[in-house]
């Protein structure tokens, strides 16, 4: 989906093309490295593992603060081992548990005070100014 509004926003290469009609069933490697390729022929350049995740993070955050995600969503293991570089995504990420059944256990809070302080979090860390390459 992306790649087909890619080139209707003018972004024409040959990957590109290719990347927009693989179906929705390729292998994800035949994916990925179709991808790769096709933003190495637009010049762009993807960002390490590390800043993606925090790119990932901060989406998440403002996905919540927009009602785009429900509190279900935001519990999963994937954000375990994150490294972290600021106060406000430590402060987001510790309170994602490990799965929803986990909440009460693993927050010792109930599921309003939980949002509430989502909601904090979420607010801080999107406010927060953008994630960007380390020098």
């Amino acid at each position: 989906m992306t790649a087909a509004q890619a080139l209707a926003a003018g972004m024409d290469t040959p990957t590109l093309c290719e990347l927009a009609g693989l179906p929705r069933h390729a292998d994800p490697r035949d994916i990925r490295d179709t991808f790769e390729q096709a933003l190495e022929e637009l010049g762009i350049n993807l960002p390490d593992r590390h800043l993606a995740r925090r790119y990932a993070l901060r989406r998440l955050a403002t996905r919540f603060t927009a009602g785009e995600v429900d509190l279900a969503e935001l519990a999963s293991d994937e954000w375990s081992e994150m490294k972290v570089e600021t106060t406000e995504e430590q402060a987001f990420l510790a309170l994602l548990p490990p799965c929803a059944c986990c909440i009460e256990y693993t927050l010792g809070l109930d599921e309003a005070t939980w949002e509430a302080q989502l909601q904090i979090a979420a607010c801080a860390l999107v406010s927060h100014p953008t994630v960007g390459p380390r020098f």
